[in-house]
């Protein structure tokens, strides 16, 4: 068994992350044939270049965000809206009038705040009425569709159930940024680093320690293990040096959150 050790950058790991999600069979049967809706998010962006092989504004493909050690969201007039695709075009419906069609072999790619060791996904709202999430997560659970939640292992938590179960936008006194909830979802097909590492290449990966300096800072280090691991060697090498994920959030004088960033 031959074996390695590397280290990602977390938007290296975003853009691993979002070819493999590319690779799955219910994503690909989805966009072939079927409906596909990729919603915001910033690793969701990896995930569409990917797909389409066209590049986008990334940073753009998501309404919240944690930047500026703030949690915020990004400027109204510069997000892009979600990709949804029925038979392999891009829809004209909206998001509603697609969901309300969703059957088993559909899928619906939505990216993630926080994931545990249990399987467990957690998506953070700031929106009164759940957001994106709160708006489709039942009608996609009732129908039997497909969830995936491509998430990085930047965002491993204790427990999503416990986040869940102390968070709610209305029951915080201070908030540093836009108050929040934490949506918990167990049900969602996970995509992170080590997953993608498996589905691309065959070979297992192992998170060995986190977190690092200057663009290293959110970076994993994993180890590889396979009979062959030049495959895995070869994507690694194909994925380093990608160009760190800039910064992208509205200014405070267009926001209507009551945050401590207001008081500044």
């Amino acid at each position: 068994m031959a074996k390695a050790v590397v280290v990602l950058e977390s938007a290296e790991g975003k853009r691993l992350i979002g070819k493999a999600v590319c690779a799955l069979p219910a994503v690909l049967g989805a966009y072939r044939s079927g409906r596909l809706v990729i919603a915001g998010g910033t690793t969701n962006g990896y995930v569409a270049e990917e797909l389409t092989g066209r590049k986008i504004n990334k940073a753009a493909y998501t309404v919240g965000v944690v930047a500026g050690g703030e949690l915020c969201a990004t400027p109204a007039d510069r997000r892009l809206p979600a990709l949804i695709f029925e038979g392999g075009e891009p829809s004209q419906r909206s998001l509603g009038e697609v969901l309300a069609d969703f059957g088993p072999d559909d899928c619906f790619i939505k990216g993630a705040n926080a994931l545990d060791l249990d399987g467990n996904i957690g998506i953070l709202s700031s929106n009164p009425q759940g957001g994106t999430i709160g708006a489709a997560w039942a009608t996609v659970i009732a129908r039997g569709s497909n969830f995936i939640a491509p998430v990085g292992l930047e965002k491993l938590i204790p427990s999503v159930p416990e986040a869940a179960r102390i968070s709610g936008q209305r029951s915080w006194q201070y908030a540093w940024g836009a108050p929040v909830a934490v949506y918990p979802i167990s049900t969602a097909t996970i995509v992170s680093e080590l997953e993608a590492v498996r589905i691309l290449t065959g070979a297992q990966a192992t998170m060995i320690a986190a977190g690092g300096t200057g663009s290293s800072q959110g970076a994993v280090v994993l180890a590889l293990e396979a009979d062959d691991l030049t495959s895995a060697w070869e994507l690694i090498e194909q994925i380093k040096g990608e160009e760190p994920l800039p910064s992208l959030r509205q200014s405070c004088r267009d926001c209507q959150a009551k945050c401590r960033a207001r008081e500044k």
